[in-house]
């Protein structure tokens, strides 16, 4: 029954959210609102219905910088509803334009980057950094690529934060009832503290993605190719940890927070009318009518051209085939973890014998220990005397062991559980297969021939062919770096995968009437002066960059080093070469003779993430 009277749509808001178990008495939630129309109206319903939930709320804001002016009059508009309903306010800034360029990333990514990152700290998932919310300390901490789910929640663990170099971001966070509390210190405003000391003002992050946000997420899946763990578009629920991608908590786990998806059934044009009901204003922004943005085209042109001339209940359906595609993956995710506890086997490799992180009993092993243990006890080893091992020892990367997986059982079984095996034992080892990795190997497991025989993967791994066995062979770290050279074709336009990045670098044509509008010009270089393919690669000792705006060519090298780009991403970094000219450097102008210019066709290239463009939102 409830206290007071509620809106029909607070009511099955509420029904979403106790069949999804999202919401818990007692939860201490920040309703993450940017001023837009959705998620002012989840701050409105959940401020409905937090008495029949026995939750706390406050508001979360995360300001973007890149609208000006407008950013700035959104902070205000949220911060003054928090005033209006009493609520705690917590907010941050961060810079996503320089992020973007410092990365080489789309706007969308770096800005959901260091928008999550703040989410963590305020759920207190960072427990590596010691300080509180502060204005001079990093929010932008990026996620691993990798992603484990429970059910319908998605385990999302924290990359280490020494490996992130991200900005400055400024937060606060203070009582909203006082004006100026927006710009108080961190040591006058400081959110409440965990048990271990670290700043934990919440357990749960609610944000306002709709019916048609889960719609377009599994539509711009379906266009870039895709999966059934794709098409489990946006989850319910996330279960925030750090620590290894391994290690899940579940939902009822101390010390985890979660960020929810209240509004999941809803459609936005339902949210605009409660609102209206409410007489309650929202912010409109501006860029949501930029077709620049992928999201942007699919949602105001590809959606509404489906439902009204092919199905009305388009967005409907694709909802529910997320939905079904989410079940079904859980149900696998717990056949295949059956699976490698008997066929799978784990072992050391040949050229580790005699290191102090690994004794006898570690030569073979069912269950795979994580991927940090082992890099961990390599790391406590003190007998290494090669430097250079040491180092490629410490670096991020695939995991230090064989991989053993049973052949005869592997060609008996069906076609969905030989790919779902492979894929999920290159997740584990840090391999990155692509489908045509698969099916090559599968191939290659039912050919006869010799044993011995063996068959090249991405990251310097190979597959070795026996009678009994498929045995992945980790890399020799004495020979090779523990991420490899690398070198792929550019299409122009098209696409080129680099999983050694974890990104996918695309050339992206742009027409006269929209470069100006639309795209930094700083990046768009003419098309005419191209040819029909590009090479995208790492740098190599002796390359030469001359970006925009300096006086001369200058080797990559020193561009790198006045950047202050550590390694090992320094050794990585990626370019783009045209035979052996670089007209494309990550985080740079491009060269100034090869600029487009206005009325002409242009090329675009950038950086979108993979895969965890597939993992979450």
């Amino acid at each position: 029954m409830y206290h007071v009277p509620v809106h029909s749509l607070a009511e099955r808001v509420l029904g979403h959210i106790r069949r999804e178990e999202l919401l818990r008495a007692g939860d201490r939630v920040g309703v993450a609102v940017s001023g837009g129309v959705d998620s002012v109206a989840l701050l409105r319903l959940l401020i409905e219905l937090r008495r029949e939930l026995g939750i706390v709320l406050s508001v979360v804001h995360f300001n973007h910088k890149l609208r000006g002016a407008e950013s700035d009059a959104d902070q205000d508009f949220v911060a003054g509803l928090a005033r209006e309903h009493g609520l705690e306010f917590y907010c941050a800034t961060g810079d996503v334009a320089q992020r973007a360029a410092e990365e080489g990333s789309g706007l969308e990514a770096a800005a959901r980057e260091l928008r999550y990152g703040f989410f963590r700290r305020l759920l207190g998932a960072d427990d590596r950094i010691e300080t509180e919310l502060d204005a001079d300390v990093p929010q932008g901490l990026k996620p691993e690529s990798l992603i484990q789910r429970i059910g319908t929640a998605e385990a999302v663990p924290l990359q280490n934060p020494d490996l992130a170099a991200a900005p400055d971001v400024g937060t606060s966070g203070a009582k909203a009832q006082d004006r100026h509390s927006l710009y108080r210190s961190a040591e006058s405003a400081a959110p409440p503290q965990s048990e271990s000391g670290f700043a934990n003002p919440l357990n749960k992050i609610a944000t306002g993605h709709t019916l048609d946000d889960q719609a377009e997420t599994v539509l711009m899946r379906l266009i870039r190719g895709t999966g059934l763990r794709g098409l489990g578009g946006i989850y319910p629920r996330i279960v925030v940890e750090y620590g290894d991608e391994n290690d899940v908590e579940h939902e009822d786990g101390e010390g985890h927070g979660e960020i929810v998806r209240p509004l999941l059934g809803i459609r936005r044009r339902e949210l605009e009318s409660y609102l209206a009901d409410l007489k309650q204003p929202w912010r409109e922004d501006s860029t949501n009518a930029s077709a620049k943005f992928t999201r942007n085209r699919v949602r105001n042109l590809v959606l509404p051209l489906l439902e009204r001339e092919f199905n009305p209940a388009v967005v409907e359906s694709f909802s529910e085939l997320a939905e079904i595609a989410r079940d079904e993956e859980d149900y696998w995710e717990n056949e295949v973890s059956g699976w490698l506890g008997t066929v799978v086997q784990w072992s050391q490799p040949e050229w580790t014998r005699g290191l102090a992180a690994f004794d006898g009993s570690q030569s073979l092993v069912q269950i795979q220990p994580s991927r940090s243990e082992m890099q961990n006890s390599q790391l406590s080893n003190s007998g290494l005397t090669n430097p250079e091992l040491s180092a490629r020892l410490e670096e991020p990367g695939p995991a230090v062991m064989n991989v053993s997986l049973s052949r005869p059982w592997l060609l008996t079984e069906h076609r969905a559980v030989q790919r779902r095996v492979l894929k999920a034992i290159g997740e584990r080892a840090g391999i990155p297969l692509e489908f045509k990795h698969i099916e090559e190997i599968l191939r290659f497991a039912d050919e006869d021939g010799p044993a011995g025989k063996e068959l090249s993967l991405p990251l310097g791994w190979k597959i070795v062919r026996e009678p009994e066995a498929m045995v992945f062979v980790t890399p020799d770290l004495r020979q090779q770096e523990r991420i490899p050279n690398y070198e792929y074709p550019l299409p122009v336009p098209g696409r080129a995968i680099v999983p050694e990045l974890g990104v996918v670098i695309e050339a992206l044509r742009i027409t006269p009437e929209s470069q100006n509008a639309e795209y930094n010009p700083q990046q768009l270089l003419r098309a005419d002066c191209l040819p029909g393919s590009l090479k995208v690669r790492n740098w190599r000792p002796g390359d030469r960059f001359w970006p925009a705006h300096t006086k001369s060519p200058k080797k990559v090298k020193e561009l790198l080093q006045q950047r202050h780009v550590a390694q090992p991403a320094r050794r990585l970094w990626p370019v783009a070469a045209s035979q052996d000219e670089i007209v494309w450097m990550r985080g740079f102008p491009v060269p100034a003779r090869l600029r487009a210019r206005g009325g002409q066709e242009a090329l675009l290239i950038q950086e979108i993430p993979w895969p965890v463009e597939e993992n979450a939102i």
